[in-house]
């Protein structure tokens, strides 16, 4: 199940979103994956960064993602780098809706944005950010400005 919270919003940077939207069209017919980095306050995330990782899924990337070990390390490292955080991670959904599914429900983990860029036919579309609940039952769908 899939609520919209109030007030929870994200801002990405025009050079964060094109690269989530490229990286997307790129890996088409497959999932495609990346670390958020920036900047959070009450409510309120910036997404500064968004840079392409390896979809290093065993399961098959058309329908699945993972992160490795060393590209969550990495990403850290690179986060601290530009004074910032490591606040979620992107991926693509080839030929599917921009909202996450069970998969991305039981693999997800609180306190992090996902965001969602829908690729049909090679082309990146929709692009929507998710956040999962405390209790783990749910996303919440966060604005994007």
């Amino acid at each position: 199940m899939i609520y919209i919270q109030q007030g929870t919003s994200v801002q990405l940077s025009a050079r964060a979103t094109a690269t989530i939207r490229r990286h997307g069209a790129a890996a088409y017919p497959y999932e495609c994956c990346g670390a958020l980095i920036g900047r959070q306050a009450d409510g309120f995330v910036e997404i500064v960064e968004a840079t392409e990782l390896e979809n290093v899924t065993e399961e098959g990337p058309r329908r699945r993602f993972r992160v490795s070990p060393t590209d969550y390390r990495q990403s850290e490292a690179r986060a601290r780098e530009l004074g910032a955080e490591l606040l979620g991670f992107y991926h693509s959904h080839p030929d599917h809706p921009a909202q996450p599914s069970q998969y991305d429900l039981d693999h997800a983990w609180p306190n992090f944005s996902y965001v969602i860029v829908a690729v049909a036919n090679g082309e990146a579309g929709d692009l929507r950010s998710w956040r999962l609940r405390p209790d783990r039952s749910a996303f919440d769908e966060e604005s994007i400005a």
